[in-house]
């Protein structure tokens, strides 16, 4: 299998936990990608959580989300 670029090919243009959260799942994709197989679940109820083998959580500021 090809390597992944490691350099996302997305503008980021989030901060705080938004960039944080964001660049977390893109890393869970690629690493899915590479061993064949994952399983994600994203919620959001007063905080994003990601799980992945492990809980994520991220508290992501009303000033950090896009408009």
């Amino acid at each position: 299998m090809p390597d992944v670029p490691t350099l996302s090919v997305l503008p980021r243009v989030h901060r705080g936990q938004t960039a944080e959260a964001l660049a977390h799942l893109e890393k869970i994709v690629v690493d899915g990608l590479r061993h064949g197989v994952f399983d994600c679940s994203i919620a959001c109820k007063g905080q994003l959580v990601i799980r992945a083998g492990k809980r994520h959580k991220f508290t992501i500021r009303e000033d950090e989300l896009p408009r």
